[in-house]
């Protein structure tokens, strides 16, 4: 749990009536400690690097079987109990699927220029080049 703590800071201003400095307080919060800061319950997290607790990294296992991996989709099974979902021959998937664009987008030139998606595309690179443009002015 956090600490407020209050502080009475002197003020530079000074009262119009007595020319006396004023005291405002001012709440200091100590909510965002950094990590291995002893606080409340703390316990050493593992070894301390340079911004912080160091965390181990987890290693998943990986699928190495060759027949598994051809003929499932390894990792659709999200659930305890059951299997991967089995991989069906190329008919039974409609055709639209093999016909889809998994490159870059197409350039602006070879767009319809009636489509929304032309216009939509535009507008992204004219903010992307306003906004390089607007970095390199100095102020």
């Amino acid at each position: 749990m956090a600490a407020i703590t209050w502080v009475r800071a002197p003020c530079a201003k000074l009262f119009y009536r007595n020319l006396a400095p004023c005291m405002w307080n001012i709440q200091k919060a100590d909510f965002a400690k950094p990590a291995g800061v002893a606080g409340l319950g703390s316990k050493k997290a593992g070894k301390l690097g340079k911004l912080g607790p160091v965390v181990e990294k987890i290693v998943l296992p990986v699928e190495t079987d060759t027949e598994k991996l051809v003929n499932y989709v390894c990792g659709s099974n999200i659930l305890k109990q059951g299997q991967d979902v089995q991989l069906k021959p190329d008919s039974e998937y409609p055709d639209w699927l093999w016909s889809l664009r998994l490159t870059k987008p197409p350039p602006l030139e070879e767009m319809d220029q009636n489509s929304i998606q032309y216009w939509r595309r535009l507008r992204k690179l004219n903010n992307q080049r306003q906004s390089r443009l607007m970095k390199l002015k100095k102020y």
